[in-house]
């Protein structure tokens, strides 16, 4: 009998974190750890949890250089004011930090620390492999994999201590993501594994296994001719840098895929359905929670119902696509995208946009299977008559469908499934509230640290690097919109010569910023207009006045009423009916209307005061 993978501790406990930046919570509630010395000494005590650390060991990590003569008297000085910010007793009453003759001991219980955590997630993991229960250890190792928020005490690396701590809880990591991923290419579901796989290798570029690990899942996903171009780069690479060749094992893996040509083993049905989506952006990052809820939410059962939503540009399609190519094993009969607006941005006709699913799907002719069906999709055909085929063909099969950019809630009615185990996924600026029962996520704006990445995934890291201040000027006037950070991207790749401070201060002029995002034939401001037709005329009219608050980075109710020059009930609906439409946002907790921080997107803001100006 296997033994539970985690010991939750009792309310109101400390949790520890060093997957990430250092912190501690009490209740939630973030503590603050103190100067960076003090916090230095409690991240070399929770990376040994449980365990004696020397006054030597905490003296090196302080002060690698030159300790002061009254080091270990500073070590007491921090170690007692860690505990006073920590407690005195952990959860079971005993002192939480001792000093013995083998140094100073932290106890921490497993459900306090997100390393003890991930260790027992692991261990049952692995457990449940050898067990021969690959779906139980694939859930357990992805539990694990999920506690991560980043690289582990990313704010402290500078100390070569806490550096060494930092790289082995690393490699643990990367040991628990090759388990993750061998065990879900071993049940047919590689698709899940291969971005995280391609980006691993990337930065261990020597790591065998991870190779191995890739190779599988592209052949698996019937990318034949990729998986061989790993192990040819690894052969090369090895050769220049070792003047190695590759193990007989990956040789042998090698060979196989070569005997084995195209065929890969596939999860699907006897006849895959249609796969119809567009090219993933060149770049993606961000929204990794919104992610892994929509394909726990997709891939959990049938016949659901997603509304991703946020303003235009937010990145609501990649985001749609990337989870419909990760769902190939759940949807074995097809993963078909539709796009419900014209390429002007303006909707497009029900009966077109049912026709268009009936015909991308193969549905005419062979769902209701009368002749009547057979000619549903030529051009004299009713949106009644194209609705009927293509329920009928939902109703007999397991597929995903992509309504994506979608206007309102009468636009998708007739192609919402109405019975049978298809799901499918719906993105829109607006939230479509009409829409029921639906599980909806809302875009946020990426995070500074999303955004960075993104930017240096267009223009180089090394770039990034020269002026990481002014990137962060540059992401931040984007308002964190990915398009915006994509265009700014675009357009430094090509602008070579131009410093990251120069862009930045173009960027910060309200007057010029939407007229540098633009690159090529893409236009944020473009963008922006189109979600602005959107909107009736009272709302515009509405959002133009609270734009004027946009620089201080928010508003109250009370803030609103006054700048619409109403009484606090009109303030609410004109809010509200701008959050319903995506043009504001609002918090993600439940809180009063009065207590709310509301914010309008600092690029709609300004797209918005310029209208009213003009």
């Amino acid at each position: 009998m296997s033994r539970p993978p985690v010991r939750t501790a009792s309310p109101g406990a400390m949790r520890f974190s060093l997957l990430g930046p250092l912190t501690a919570r009490i209740d939630g509630r973030e503590v603050p750890l103190g100067p960076r010395k003090q916090r230095l000494v409690l991240a070399t005590l929770l990376a040994r949890p449980n365990t004696p650390v020397p006054v030597d060991v905490l003296t090196d990590v302080v002060w690698p250089d030159d300790p002061p003569r009254t080091a270990r008297k500073n070590l007491q000085v921090y170690v007692s004011a860690a505990r006073a910010l920590i407690g005195p007793a952990g959860s079971d009453g005993r002192e939480r930090v001792v000093h013995g003759c083998g140094g100073y001991l932290l106890r921490v219980a497993e459900g306090e620390l997100d390393t003890l955590r991930f260790g027992a997630l692991a261990r049952a993991g692995r457990e449940a492999a050898e067990r021969g229960d690959l779906p139980g250890a694939a859930r357990l190792l992805r539990q694990a994999l999920d506690l991560w928020e980043g690289p582990p005490l990313n704010d402290l690396r500078d100390s070569a201590g806490v550096a060494e701590e930092a790289g082995r809880l690393e490699a643990r990591c990367l040991t628990v993501f090759e388990d993750w991923a061998e065990a879900e290419i071993e049940l047919g579901r590689a698709a899940v594994a291969v971005d995280g796989l391609r980006d691993l290798v990337e930065r261990h570029p020597l790591r065998e296994r991870l190779r191995a690990a890739w190779m599988n899942s592209l052949h698996q996903s019937g990318r034949q001719a990729e998986a061989l171009a790993v192990y040819d780069d690894y052969r090369q690479l090895m050769a220049r840098e070792l003047g190695l060749e590759p193990s007989p094992a990956m040789t042998a893996l090698y060979r196989a895929m070569l005997g084995r040509g195209r065929e890969a083993r596939r999860p699907a049905a006897e006849r895959p359905g249609p796969v119809v989506l567009p090219a993933g952006p060149g770049a993606f990052a961000g929204f990794r929670d919104e992610l892994r809820d929509l394909l726990a939410v997709l891939g959990g059962g049938e016949g659901r119902a997603v509304v991703v939503s946020g303003p235009a540009g937010a990145g609501k399609s990649a985001l749609a696509v990337r989870a419909a190519r990760l769902l190939a094993d759940r949807f074995p009969d097809g993963r078909v995208l539709v796009r419900v607006r014209g390429e002007d941005g303006t909707p497009r006709d029900r009966a077109d946009v049912l026709a268009e699913a009936v015909r991308l799907c193969g549905a005419a002719g062979t769902a209701a299977g009368g002749p009547d069906a057979a000619r549903a999709d030529g051009p004299a055909a009713s949106a009644d008559a194209l609705a009927d085929v293509w329920q009928a063909w939902l109703a007999r099969r397991r597929a995903l469908i992509v309504l994506d950019d979608v206007p309102d809630e009468a636009s998708v009615r007739g192609l919402l499934p109405r019975s049978g185990a298809c799901s499918v996924l719906v993105t829109a600026r607006g939230q479509l509230p009409g829409l029921a029962p639906v599980h909806r996520i809302a875009l946020p704006a990426l995070a500074d640290g999303e955004a960075l990445e993104l930017l240096g995934k267009l223009i180089g890291a090394g770039r990034l690097r020269t002026d990481p201040a002014a990137a962060l000027r540059i992401v931040r006037a984007c308002g964190g919109l990915p398009l915006a950070v994509e265009v700014s991207g675009m357009r430094l790749a090509v602008l070579r010569h131009l410093p990251l401070a120069e862009y930045a201060d173009r960027l910060d002029d309200p007057a010029g910023a939407l007229d540098e995002l633009v690159a090529g034939d893409v236009s944020v401001r473009r963008r922006i207009a189109s979600g602005w037709q959107d909107l009736a005329d009272g709302d515009r009219r509405v959002l133009a006045r609270l734009a004027e608050l946009v620089d201080d980075g928010g508003f109250t109710l009370d803030r609103a009423a006054a700048a619409l020059d109403c009484g606090e009930r009109a303030a609410i609906r004109a809010v509200e009916s701008l959050i319903d439409a995506g043009a504001v946002t609002s918090p993600a907790g439940e809180v009063t209307a009065h207590a709310a921080l509301y914010e309008v997107p600092r690029l709609l803001g300004l797209f918005a005061r310029d209208r009213a100006g003009g």
